[in-house]
């Protein structure tokens, strides 16, 4: 994979232009007078390595650190923020550096999630909608970035603002395929940056492995030129996650995920269904369309002190501007798997699940719950 040198700068400008951006919208957002203020009271520290062997990659090699911290101004029972960092190498000279992060601050009267990251990965298309393919697979360089900025506007309510932005670039096709013959949309190249208006309601009682409450995520975003990119489209959506203690060994967790968009939406902007999160068995990207709805179950409980297992199930559906939904075209997954409480002050475990669905299966290793 080898790019221009000038459209190398470009691109490298780009991210750091967005980064910086970033960077004095966290500080404007937790209005702090100084940067000693803001220092975290007491830091845990979770380093860990990254081994895999893929067709698409082949062996790839990484590390990646997870941090939990509250910050001076928040009292000792204030939810924890987390700061993950991670890089990972492949034989294929693929690369992955990533930097997801969720800020509670001033005992959680203002929120922050989101991610940087930058990406040189090949990963698997099996096409739009109904309109499925054969397996193909495709080379991407992109830059992105996520920021969702919240204040505490009613006990447990939050409202702010969002942004994100990608810069996604097709470098490798399979000749004569999908990505070869433009029949994707949003190929060869599309920028994506958009911003929009958020609702977020927490009621739970810890952050990473909650018993009771629930979590809603209502979005709105608007993607147009104005904002620097080159495609429009919009996006509303809805993300909500209920906890109910069944015993004092056992946890019900439910997920329901809903998302409508319309306009010119690029594949890569699409909902998906697969990966770690939503509708675990399948290949991430395996199912995309515009529209999505999902429902997932998780039954959680512990085995023996540190270690706890799950059994869980999903199902949902897809469909475009011509169908809301295809209720005749239900997806559905299954599986179980094992937890161990890396952090016991805060909860946080190291997941390991295996899952199965319709001629489908994927193993996961990572840090936190699905939902």
């Amino acid at each position: 994979m080898e790019q221009g040198t000038r459209t190398a700068k470009i691109t490298i400008f780009g991210t750091l232009c967005h980064t910086l951006w970033l960077s004095v919208a966290l500080l404007l957002f937790f209005q702090t007078p100084s940067f000693a203020q803001k220092m975290p009271k007491k830091v845990n520290i979770l380093p860990f390595p990254v081994v895999y062997y893929l067709p698409e990659t082949r062996w790839a090699f990484g590390a990646a650190v997870t941090s939990t911290f509250r910050f001076k101004r928040d009292s000792t029972n204030a939810r924890p923020s987390q700061l993950s960092l991670g890089a990972v190498r492949t034989q294929e000279k693929q690369t992955l550096l990533y930097l997801p992060f969720q800020l509670f601050y001033d005992n959680a009267n203002y929120y922050a999630n989101g991610e940087v990251g930058f990406f040189r990965y090949n990963f698997y298309y099996f096409g739009v909608g109904e309109r499925e393919v054969p397996q193909e697979l495709y080379g991407v360089d992109f830059p992105r970035i996520k920021v969702n900025l919240f204040k505490k506007i009613a006990p447990k309510l939050y409202a702010g603002l969002r942004y994100q932005y990608e810069d996604y670039k097709i470098t490798t096709t399979v000749p004569n395929g999908e990505f070869a013959n433009l029949r994707v949309p949003g190929t060869p190249r599309s920028r994506t940056s958009g911003t929009g208006l958020g609702l977020f309601y927490d009621s739970r009682d810890v952050i990473f492995f909650p018993s009771k409450g629930a979590i809603l995520d209502v979005a709105y975003f608007h993607n147009a030129p104005v904002w620097g990119g080159d495609v429009r489209f919009d996006r509303i959506s809805a993300d909500a996650s209920f906890y109910q203690k069944l015993s004092k060994r056992a946890v019900l967790a439910t997920n329901l995920w809903g998302s409508v968009a319309w306009g010119n939406v690029p594949f890569n902007m699409m909902a998906e269904l697969g990966g770690p999160k939503k509708m675990r068995g399948y290949y991430q990207g395996r199912f995309r369309d515009n529209n999505v709805l999902l429902a997932q179950t998780e039954l959680r409980f512990d085995i023996f002190k540190r270690f706890g297992g799950v059994i869980f199930g999903s199902t949902g559906m897809m469909g475009n501007e011509s169908r809301l939904l295809r209720t005749d075209d239900w997806k559905y997954s299954y599986g179980a798997g094992l937890r161990f409480t890396a952090n016991r002050r805060d909860h946080l475990n190291i997941r390991i699940d295996y899952a199965l669905g319709q001629n489908s299966r994927n193993f996961y290793l990572t840090i936190g719950e699905a939902f």
